[in-house]
């Protein structure tokens, strides 16, 4: 696959003190893969982006996951069960907002058909969908994402995805500028051994204007003040030894680097924040009655808080590095960030 080579750090626009990832994508996590669906014809820009956390089938080995809503004006679907259970138990589909059921209905036909048990034998699934409303730039009303969309982003699924105006970032906007799926990455050190932390954004946020570069230039389309009505989807995964709680506190830190690229989570946002542990899982039929689990140390947690504020923060710049002038629905237009540096 040819990579889209406009990416935040090409731009000058890297974050923080912490190396990246060879990658610098959520990728650089082991095992952890993301594909895309994206549709473009007419007046639809749109599709569909999947995150799977490991190559195995996640409804029997589930990583031990977490959520957090900064503010809740979205439509997710999941992430009640994320919390009760602390696991996940689908990969992850990211869509438009009227998408979601059909996502749904894929992620579930799928762990049907590799577990015929389900809602006989066995528990029923939850799938897990995250979602903005791209409906500026994209016929969100065309219901134009199907089943086989989301069956295909999750077939293509590999760890050297595009980044930009593709998949669920095809008709998404951010800070007036055209936005869509950013990623990177944070390289750590723990005891002696190297782990990653990375980032994948669905940017659709922030108000024209507010946008802060890491140096400290604030940029935006020339535009008259309008409501922050966007919406952003955080996932963050990594290899790090975490449970729910402490995992749980690492993606309440990915708000810091929204905070840093111009956001305040106006009322008509959705900020949502979705992370999990390759390191920890859960099988779904247990043979014993305890089961292992290796956690971090709290006192080492803030080089994880760190890094989840530089990849987020540099996640976004990402998205909007990659993504290019755009003409949608009904001629509505969302120029690229890269034409302005």
């Amino acid at each position: 696959m040819t990579l889209v080579p406009a990416r935040a750090r090409a731009l000058g626009l890297a974050c923080g003190r912490l190396a990246p990832g060879k990658l610098n994508r959520i990728s650089d996590v082991p095992g952890v893969t993301v594909g895309h669906t994206t549709l473009l014809k007419g007046d639809i820009r749109t599709g569909v982006t999947a995150i799977r956390p490991h190559g195995g089938d996640v409804f029997r080995d589930r990583p031990v996951a977490a959520s957090h809503v900064l503010n809740g004006f979205g439509k997710s679907l999941g992430l009640m069960q994320v919390d009760e259970l602390g696991q996940i138990e689908t990969p992850i589909l990211l869509t438009n907002t009227l998408s979601v059921g059909t996502c749904a209905t894929a992620l579930i036909r799928r762990a049907i058909a590799e577990n015929p048990r389900i809602g006989r034998q066995t528990s029923t699934v939850n799938p897990v969908v995250g979602e903005c409303n791209d409906g500026f730039l994209n016929d969100i009303q065309a219901l134009a994402v199907s089943e086989g969309d989301a069956l295909a982003a999750l077939d293509g699924c590999t760890d050297a995805f595009e980044v930009g105006a593709v998949g669920a970032g095809a008709g998404m906007s951010c800070f007036g500028f055209k936005g869509g799926i950013g990623s990177a990455s944070r390289q750590l050190t723990l005891d002696g051994l190297g782990f990653h932390l990375g980032v994948l954004v669905l940017a659709n946020f922030g108000r024209a204007g507010d946008l802060t570069l890491p140096d400290g230039r604030v940029l935006g389309p020339v535009a008259a003040p309008t409501p922050e009505r966007g919406s952003v989807i955080v996932v963050l995964a990594t290899d790090v030894p975490l449970e729910h709680r402490q995992l749980q506190r690492v993606i309440r830190r990915a708000g810091a680097g929204l905070a840093r690229v111009g956001s305040f989570y106006g009322h008509g946002s959705g900020d949502v924040f979705l992370g999990f542990t390759t390191a920890n899982r859960t099988p779904h039929d247990a043979r014993g009655d305890i089961l292992p689990l290796r956690v971090i140390a709290e006192s080492k947690i803030d080089l994880l808080f760190e890094a989840a504020a530089e990849a987020t923060q540099e996640a976004v710049l990402d998205a909007l590095a990659a993504a290019p002038d755009t003409i949608g629905r009904a001629g509505h237009f969302r120029p690229g960030l890269a034409g302005l540096l």
